[in-house]
């Protein structure tokens, strides 16, 4: 039964991850306002990383309990911490940091304040995060057995 739940928290979890990020490209390309766009997408990114958190410590504890010290040498169990550590980089990190330039440059929208190179720069870093963690998602796709 636990080995049935870990596929499907990792279904939901790597799943989110591709979904969110195909959902967000969506929005930026449908959306006259990149500005609502932005926060639509902010949204669903905040949820995903609550997710991620929740499925990470279960994913490492379940690991660990599988397999004891042995799960250390495993791909799998360090993928999923380096994972981890990316949304609490992310969550904790760098959207804090983006939120807060958003917030300055009021009334204004970020891209159009002096924030905006700032904010691109941040921006990149955390998209770079976010790819690197959803191709650790295939790794554990392929290496969860």
């Amino acid at each position: 039964m636990l080995r049935r739940f870990t596929l499907i928290i990792i279904t939901l979890w790597v799943g989110g991850l591709w979904m969110t990020g195909l959902s967000a490209y969506i929005l930026f390309n449908t959306l006259q306002d990149r500005q609502l766009a932005g926060n639509i997408a902010g949204h669903l990114f905040t949820v995903l990383s609550y997710i991620g958190m929740v499925s990470a410590f279960y994913l490492l504890i379940q690991r660990l309990l599988e397999f004891g010290t042995n799960a250390l040498k495993q791909q799998y169990f360090w993928a999923v911490l380096v994972m981890l550590l990316l949304v609490l980089a992310g969550h904790f990190g760098i959207q804090p940091l983006l939120a807060q330039m958003k917030t300055d440059a009021l009334p204004n929208d970020v891209m159009h304040s002096v924030f905006a190179n700032r904010f691109n720069t941040w921006h990149g870093v955390a998209s770079i995060a976010y790819v690197i963690e959803c191709l650790l998602g295939f790794v554990l796709v392929l290496k969860v057995r």
